[in-house]
């Protein structure tokens, strides 16, 4: 079913999600209508049963409802929703070793890197203080000084109480940081080998990446601070990627599948020092009836709440690697060996 444009869509733009979509939809050629604040209320669209940002209408593919409009979110399975139902330009590689490493690598910015943009945010006076004020305004940028006040002592005090949902706490805080500066690093020296994350074209794991750098590297002043400090190559990058609607899709630009190994080979082995025991960890502690994770990540204690939805992303990775056939299966192992990345993946065959 071919979807008709413009896309409709709420969100904002201190959302990386946000972002994340917006900027996919500039390289495909996707039209779109965004709104923001109480426009949504104006156009009496349907509510979302999770009420995350972005939201978008979008038929009904449910077939008691078939073309009834509501409310959907999740940026990855929209993506793939696009894909399917708008040609053209694609962002998921035909070659399914490399679609799944870029299924991975989405996953990890958009679960793991989120932590570290939600983290400095939250966590830091100048952020709190950043944040706060503009994402009061972006969400009433015709209001009163006296509710633009009250707005942006809500949204940080609700903001700075949900830290402890994503895992920023004390305890984690040195975790999430080391990890924030080492993935600087990693990124800095891939861009230098090539434009985009699998090649000379952008996949949608470089959406994901740069949404969150969206905020990182450009907004949040902790986080962007040190990101111009050691990677101004990102920093730079991130704006790069904010409109690639001029930027040519040929297919030869993926990379080859026998570079895969050495040129993401770091980015590989850090989402195996950190998402990957995150991950399991947090499965097991569901499976145990448990209320709380408590394991060492990066030789350093962590410990955050059981989070139900990553649970499932563990399962969602596992599902795309058993779609592979087994040869692809078998270039995904020798790729992902020794990166820590292969202890996610359960053998079936």
């Amino acid at each position: 079913m071919q979807l008709n444009q413009p896309l409709k869509l709420k969100g904002m733009p201190g959302s990386p999600y946000t972002r994340k979509m917006l900027a996919y939809m500039r390289f495909r050629h996707i039209r779109y209508e965004l709104l923001i604040g109480d426009q949504v209320t104006d156009h009496g669209l349907p509510e979302a049963k999770v009420g995350l940002l972005p939201t978008f209408y979008l038929p009904s593919e449910q077939a008691e409802n078939q073309g009834e409009l509501e409310a959907v979110v999740d940026s990855t399975p929209l993506i793939r929703r696009f894909e399917s139902q708008i040609t053209g330009r694609t962002t998921l590689p035909a070659n399914p070793v490399l679609n799944f490493l870029n299924y991975l690598i989405e996953d990890y910015a958009d679960e793991w890197l989120t932590k570290a943009m939600f983290h400095y945010r939250w966590y830091y006076a100048a952020d709190i203080a950043m944040a706060g004020t503009i994402l009061a305004h972006w969400s009433d940028i015709q209001g009163s000084k006296d509710d633009l006040k009250k707005r942006t002592s809500y949204i940080a005090e609700r903001q700075i109480s949900r830290l402890y949902v994503v895992g920023s706490n004390d305890i984690t805080a040195p975790v999430i940081e080391a990890s924030y500066e080492r993935f600087l690093d990693v990124m800095n020296a891939l861009i230098e080998t090539q434009r985009f994350v699998l090649g000379s074209r952008p996949s949608s794991a470089d959406f994901s990446i740069y949404a969150q750098l969206t905020q990182l590297a450009k907004f949040d002043p902790t986080p962007a601070a040190i990101c111009l400090q050691k990677a101004p190559r990102v920093h730079a990058w991130t704006d790069l990627v904010d409109d690639l609607s001029g930027q040519p899709a040929p297919e030869e630009a993926w990379m080859a599948v026998d570079n895969a190994r050495a040129i993401l080979g770091d980015l590989l082995t850090e989402i195996g020092r950190t998402y990957v025991p995150a991950l399991l960890a947090n499965a097991q502690a569901l499976q145990n009836g448990e209320q709380e994770v408590h394991t060492t990540i990066d030789g350093k204690p962590w410990q955050q709440p059981v989070f139900p939805y990553q649970a499932k992303c563990l399962q969602w990775i596992n599902r795309e690697y058993q779609l592979l056939d087994e040869p692809a299966q078998a270039q995904v192992d020798t790729i992902l060996n020794g990166t820590g990345c292969d202890a996610l993946l359960f053998k079936t065959r």
